[in-house]
Parts: structure tokens; sequence; C-alpha cells
């Protein structure tokens, strides 16, 4: 085929393609909207052409990742070496032989946990590691009850509060609890560990604000964790260091969106046996605009001319306080715990808080007799508290002041739980860390139950998921935990406090 008819088959073609074209339905329209704008704005037609192109080359395409490929394709050999050679990491970390060493020695008690215990061994002795300190564990007239109220309901409610495990003791008991603290009502949880630690998340969010003291237990951290909640911490007790995160927060958040703030304490420190400045808190509280949700698993049934807690010890309305919480299961011998405060926050609480949602609710006999307990702290206060704070002055005066050059009582003088510490002169003179206090303090737990005394010692911290030793987590000082009762004699408890503080000075002595 010469040019000419190459040429003549082209025009051919053309002619075809334009009588199809024309054919079309607004093809008129279209030619003369492109030549209007050829003759006009001739850049605008090539950008327009251009971008016509372009989007069907996007629609024609492939699809592709925008993402760098870095997978190494492996062979099946390769992956059968690789499974071979991995060695998974175990859930739970070897045990030291410190801790064997205690586990081993871990005495059991047969029978039940009074003043007076029998261990597995048929050895009887004096317990000064429990929370029986008003010995309801011996009272005869609620353990009738407990019985009758086991005949009554059986063993248990088989179904969570709100599907039918709720009883009429459940209703009695939240009524005495919230009349007893003075607050419109009261919720009941199953477990005590459980209830700060579902209280906190059912209120705080990612996002919102808690600030927290350092020494607050471990529970309380663990709500902390699950809430996700922005947490800052002060000092230990340093209300100065409180109102100096409450003022830099403060002025943190001064443009931007709201969001709902807290402060976190306890009523008695697990973990120091101290108590918190809670007049001055509630002033911060209030002035800085923070909700307040008060800790009182340690304090209640203690603190108080009628056991009421902190509130009442401090002379501060319990209406002031957001949210209280605390145990049946410590000083009214039962179990469970609760959440008081006004009917929003507890309403709020049975559908949001997943311990009380999700839980069996708390067995009959435990609530019957956490209002025994209750209206026996009510009936008598005078008695059972005045007869408790006695029994801890005999117990700290063997313990405390000049009659140990090894350790002292850091704990409150209202807490029947004495926190003994070395003192930080023996520490730093003998340059031990904490591994050496926590052996030499369970040798002083293991002195003492040889001579017939149970006590126990204070427990680190579980590292929070994602941390190693060497990060940087609060953690308590290693102490001892000595506690008093009424249900011993001032002759009886005298002398288990002489036979404490011989083992410590037979113990230290061991270490000059």
């Amino acid at each position: 085929m010469d040019l000419h008819e190459a040429t003549s088959a082209v025009v051919r073609v053309a002619n075809d393609m334009s009588d199809h074209f024309q054919k079309m339905p607004g093809s008129a329209i279209l030619m003369r909207y492109i030549k209007s704008s050829y003759q006009h704005d001739p850049v605008r037609s090539a950008i327009e052409l251009f971008l016509f192109l372009f989007a069907i080359r996007y629609l024609l395409a492939p699809k592709y990742s925008t993402q760098k490929r870095t997978n190494v394709l492996l062979t099946e050999e390769e992956i059968d070496d690789l499974v071979d050679e991995w060695t998974p990491e175990p859930l739970v970390a070897e045990q030291t032989s410190f801790e064997e060493a205690e586990n081993e020695k871990r005495p059991i008690i047969s029978g039940p946990t009074g003043p007076k215990s029998k261990l597995l061994n048929g050895r009887v002795v004096t317990n000064l590691a429990s929370y029986n300190f008003y010995n309801f564990v011996a009272n005869e007239e609620i353990k009738e009850q407990a019985v009758q109220t086991l005949r009554t309901y059986g063993v248990g409610p088989c179904g969570p509060p709100n599907f039918y495990g709720t009883q009429d003791v459940h209703m009695k008991v939240q009524a005495d609890i919230a009349s007893h603290l003075g607050v419109p009502a009261c919720v009941l949880y199953a477990q005590a560990m459980a209830t700060i630690m579902a209280v906190i998340p059912a209120f705080s969010k990612r996002g919102d604000i808690i600030v927290a003291d350092k020494a607050v237990n471990f529970a309380i951290r663990k709500g902390l964790y699950i809430s996700r909640s922005t947490v800052r911490w002060y000092e230990h007790n340093d209300v100065q260091d409180l109102e100096r995160v409450l003022r830099k927060i403060t002025e943190e958040q001064a443009n931007k969106p709201l969001t709902r703030k807290f402060i976190l304490t306890e009523g008695i420190f697990e973990n120091t046996g101290d108590i918190p400045d809670l007049p001055k808190i509630v002033e911060l509280k209030t002035r800085h605009k923070f909700r307040l949700i008060l800790d009182e698993t340690h304090s209640y049934g203690i603190l108080g001319r009628t056991g009421r807690g902190l509130t009442e010890h401090a002379h501060v309305d319990p209406g002031s306080i957001d949210m209280i919480v605390g145990s049946l299961a410590h000083a009214l011998c039962a179990g469970g715990g609760f959440c008081a405060g006004s009917t929003e926050v507890v309403e709020h609480q049975r559908l949001s808080a997943a311990a009380h949602t999700f839980s069996a609710a708390l067995p009959a006999l435990l609530a019957t007799t956490a209002s025994a307990t209750l209206r026996a702290l009510q009936e008598a206060p005078e008695g059972l508290l005045k007869a408790l704070r006695e029994q801890v002055k005999v117990l700290r005066a063997q313990l405390e002041g000049g009659r140990s050059e090894w350790v002292g009582v850091v704990s409150a003088v209202e807490n029947p739980v004495l926190v003994l510490v070395l003192r930080r002169e023996v520490v730093a003179a003998r340059g031990w860390g904490v591994g050496e206090e926590e052996r030499v303090l369970q040798e002083v737990v293991d002195e003492a139950l040889a001579n017939g005394v149970l006590i126990t010692r204070m427990k680190s911290h579980p590292l929070p998921i994602g941390t190693g030793p060497r990060d940087q987590v609060w953690q308590p000082q290693p102490a001892l935990k000595v506690c008093a009762t009424i249900g011993l004699s001032k002759k009886e408890i005298e002398k288990a406090g002489t036979v404490v503080r011989h083992a410590i000075t037979k113990v230290m002595s061991r270490k000059r």
C-alpha cells in the first residue's frame, strides 16, 4: 500500500467515526462546547483533555497497596526451622529461691481465724495477722444468724444482681450502709477487691484525668489501669504537692474541651498505714472543680466515733465526697464491698460497673452477717471501738518508742494494723537493698511464729503489664504488719507484742 492509499484509508475511517459520533445524542452540543472553549481559552481545553485522559487511566489502572512490602517469603523448610527454634516466654516468672522457701513455710490455718488459731500441723498460735479486729468470728449470735440465713436462702444466689440475683437481704444491707454513712444510696459488690477496680472505670474513661496519691493500694492501681485514664501522681500525703498538680492541670485544660477530673485517695493507706488530710483535700477538689473518690476499704468500721470512717473521724460531710468505696470483708468480718454516694452515682453503677453487672451477687449469709456486725457497731460503738483502741495502745507500747532500736511504727495511732519498718539508719549502715530487707523481715515472721505468734509482712506489688524491673514503679516499703484484736486480753496482747519485739531483736542481732 502506497502513501496515497494509506492517507485515503485514514480519511475514510475518520469520516466514518465522525458520522457515528454525530449520530450520538448530545454530540452537537459537545462539539459546540469544544469549539467555543478552544476559540476563547485553548489552555483550558488542554487541561480538560489532560484531566479526562488521567481519569480514564486511573479507572483502568490495577489496584495496588501504598504500603511498602517488607515481608520476606520463606520456604516451608525455613518456616519449620523457625517454629522449632522458637521458645515462648513463660506466663509468669520463675520463682526465686526466697519465694520458694516462703511458700513452703507458709502456715495454713485449720478452722476459724480467731485470736487463737489452730494450724494444720496442730499448733495453736496467737493470731495477729487477720482483720478480725472485733472478734466477730467468735460471736455466737452472728454465727447462729448466718446458719439460719443459709438454711433459708441457700449457699448463693446463682445469678448477677441484675438477673434475679438480688435478694431482700441485699437491699437491706445497702440501706443499712447508706443510713450509717449518711448518704442517699449504696450499691453492693460481691468481692471487696473488685469494688474499686470496677468503680473507677465505670466513671473515668480514656481522656479523663485522675490525680492519685503515689501510695494507693494495688486494687486502685488495677482500676486506674483498666480505665485507661490519664493518671497524674502526687507525693504521698502531701497536700501541697496535690495543690501544685491540680493547679497545673487546671492551667493545661483552660482552653481545651471539658473532661472529667477526679482525685483519688484512701481513708487509711494500706501500704503505709497513715491517714490523709481529708478536709484539705475536699477544699482543693471544690476549688479546682474535681470529683473525689475515697477508698475506705481499711477505714470503714475503724475510724470515727461510730466507725463511719474517715468522714466521721475528720468531721467532713459525707455529701462532699462523690464516691465512698468500702469493704465488708475487713472490720465487718463478712464479704464483698460497696460504693455509696448520690442516687445518680449509685444507679449508674448498676449497669456500668463490670464487677456488679457480670458477677454473681453476694451470698445471702454474708449480707446478713454484714448487717449484723454493722448493727453491733452502731448499738455499742463506745464498747467495741474503745476496746479496740485500747488494745492498739497496748500493742504499740511494746513495739514503738524506745522499746526497739531496730524498727519504727509508721501507721496512724488509730489504725489497728501496725506497720513496722526497719529504721533508715539501720538499713543504711548495713547497705541493704529492698531484697535484703524483705528477707530479714521474713526471718522475723518465721521467728515470731516459732514462738507462737502469727504475723505477716508487706508484699511488693506485681509489676504492671509492659514494665520491667528497671522501670521506675512505686513500691511499698518492706514492712511487718501486726494486727490488734479485742479477742485477746490485755496481758495476751502485751505478751504477743513482746514476742514480736524479741523476734526482731534476735534476727537483727544475727545480722550485725
